[in-house]
C-alpha cells in the first residue's frame, strides 16, 4: 500500500481536544480561538495601481490657451531683470537647514551668472515678433548681448540662446579676482567695439590674455583642441592624426630610443596619466589651439552649473506632470508637488505642529531645496512654457491647467 494513501494523511483522524478550560495552554493573544486563514496570494504579473485623485480621473476642461504669463506693457530689459530677481525663493526661517547648508545655498546662488534664456523672455511677453525686434535693437545699441548656449553632450538638445545685460557682464569682468587690471580693461573695450558679436577672432587678443580669460571662464574655444583620431593614430606631436604617420615613426628616430615609440608624451597625448604633467600637456595643447587662428566664443563663469540647474529643473517638472493620468494637472496641484508638501506657516499648521500632529515635511528635506536650491515653481513653469514643453490653458472651474506637449 503506497504511503500517500495511508491513514496519516486522512482528514478523518483528528486529535481529541480537552474540554476542560484549566487544561488548555495559556496564551496572550485574544485571537487564539479564531480560525486561521491563509494569506491572500496577489498576482505577481500585474502590479498594484495607485489610484489617482478624483479630480484627475477625467480630462480637465479646456476653454482656451494662455499665450503668455506676463504683461505686454513690460519691456525686454524689465523682463530680464524680473526673471533674474524672481528665480529663487527666500530661505525659510524654520526650514530644517543648518547654517552650513544655508551658506551653501546662498553661495551657489551668488556664483550663478546673470543669464536669461530667450525662450523665458518670450514666455512673459505677448508678441514674439515684437520681442525679437526689441531684442535686436537692444543688442545693436549695446544694452544687451546674446550668448550661445550649445548642447551639453553629443546629440544633446540645446537649452537655447541666452541674454545678458551688458552692465552685468562688465560688472562680472571687473569683479573677477583672477584677471589683471590690464586684461579687464582691454576685454571691456573689445566688448564695446563688438556689441553684436557672439565670438571674437584670435587677432583681437594676445595669446596670454586669451588664455587668462579662458581660465577665468569668459572665453571658450570654438572647436575642440583634439580630434578623435588623435587618441588612436597620433604617436607624437609631429603627427597630424593620420594612419600613415605610424609607419614613418621608425624612419625618423633610431631603434631603441624614446622617440621611436612616439616620444615621452605619447602616453599622455593619448589621454592617459594625470597630475601636474597632464595639466602642462593640456595647457600646451590649448596654446597651440589658440595659435592656430581659432575663434573664441564669449561665455560667463559658472555657466555649466547654471545649465545643469535649468535642464534638471525642466526634467523634474515634466516628471511631476507625467504622474497624472493624462499628463495634465491644475497649476495649484503641480505647485504642491514641486514644493514637496511642505508644512504651512499659518496659525492652524503651527497649532497642529504644537499638538504633535503631522503638518507636512520641512522645506530643507524636499528636492526643491536639496537639489534645486530653492528654485521657484513659477520660474520653472515659465521656463518650460517658453521651451515648448508644456501648454497652459484655462479650465473655467479649477483655475489654470498645465498640459505636456
Amino acid at each position: 500500500m503506497p504511503l500517500n494513501f495511508s491513514a496519516a494523511h486522512s482528514s478523518r483522524i483528528t486529535k481529541p481536544k480537552s474540554k476542560v478550560p484549566s487544561l488548555r495552554r495559556a496564551t496572550s493573544s485574544p485571537f487564539a480561538d479564531h480560525p486561521r486563514r491563509k494569506p491572500i496570494e496577489r498576482s505577481k504579473t500585474k502590479p498594484e495601481e495607485v489610484p489617482n485623485d478624483g479630480l484627475l480621473q477625467e480630462r480637465l476642461p479646456d476653454t482656451g490657451l494662455v499665450p503668455a504669463l506676463g504683461s505686454d506693457r513690460r519691456g525686454v530689459i524689465e523682463t530680464v531683470r524680473h526673471i533674474l530677481e524672481s528665480m529663487f525663493d527666500e530661505v525659510p526661517e524654520r526650514g530644517g537647514m543648518n547654517s552650513v547648508r544655508i551658506a551653501e545655498v546662498l553661495n551657489f546662488r551668488k556664483s550663478l551668472p546673470s543669464i536669461v534664456q530667450a525662450v523665458h523672455v518670450h514666455a512673459l511677453t505677448g508678441s514674439p515678433t515684437t520681442t525679437e525686434r526689441e531684442i535686436a535693437k537692444l543688442v545693436t545699441a549695446g544694452s544687451l548681448r546674446k550668448l550661445v548656449v550649445p548642447g551639453r553632450s553629443a546629440g544633446g538638445s540645446a537649452v537655447g540662446d541666452g541674454l545678458v545685460l551688458v552692465d552685468d557682464w562688465k560688472q562680472a569682468v571687473r569683479g573677477e579676482p583672477g584677471l589683471s587690471e590690464a586684461v579687464k580693461e582691454n576685454f571691456v573695450q573689445i566688448l564695446n567695439r563688438h556689441p553684436t558679436a557672439i565670438s571674437l577672432p584670435h587677432s583681437e587678443l594676445a595669446t596670454a590674455d586669451a588664455a587668462e580669460l579662458m581660465h577665468a571662464g569668459f572665453l571658450t574655444s570654438s572647436t575642440p583642441s583634439w580630434r578623435s583620431t588623435d587618441l588612436f593614430s597620433r604617436p607624437g606631436e609631429a603627427s597630424l592624426g593620420t594612419l600613415g604617420s605610424i609607419s614613418t615613426i621608425g624612419s625618423k628616430a633610431a631603434s631603441g630610443t624614446v622617440d621611436a615609440v612616439g616620444g615621452e608624451d605619447a602616453f599622455h597625448g593619448a589621454g592617459g596619466g594625470s597630475g601636474l604633467r597632464n595639466y602642462k600637456i593640456r595647457a600646451k595643447e590649448g596654446e597651440r589651439a589658440l595659435s592656430r587662428g581659432e575663434e573664441y566664443l564669449l561665455s560667463l563663469p559658472s555657466t555649466g552649473p547654471y545649465l545643469r540647474l535649468v535642464t534638471s529643473a525642466r526634467t523634474h517638472l515634466m516628471t511631476l506632470l507625467s504622474k497624472s493620468r493624462y499628463r495634465e494637472a491644475p497649476v495649484n496641484l503641480l505647485r504642491e508637488r514641486w514644493n514637496g508638501g511642505i508644512a504651512g506657516d499659518d496659525q492652524a499648521s503651527r497649532r497642529r505642529k504644537a499638538r504633535g500632529e503631522f503638518a507636512g515635511v520641512l522645506p530643507g528635506r524636499t528636492r526643491k531645496w536639496k537639489q534645486f536650491y530653492g528654485l521657484r515653481f513659477d520660474w520653472v513653469l515659465e521656463e518650460c512654457l517658453g521651451a515648448g514643453l508644456i501648454e497652459i490653458f484655462e479650465t473655467g472651474s479649477v483655475g489654470r491647467g498645465v498640459r505636456a506637449t
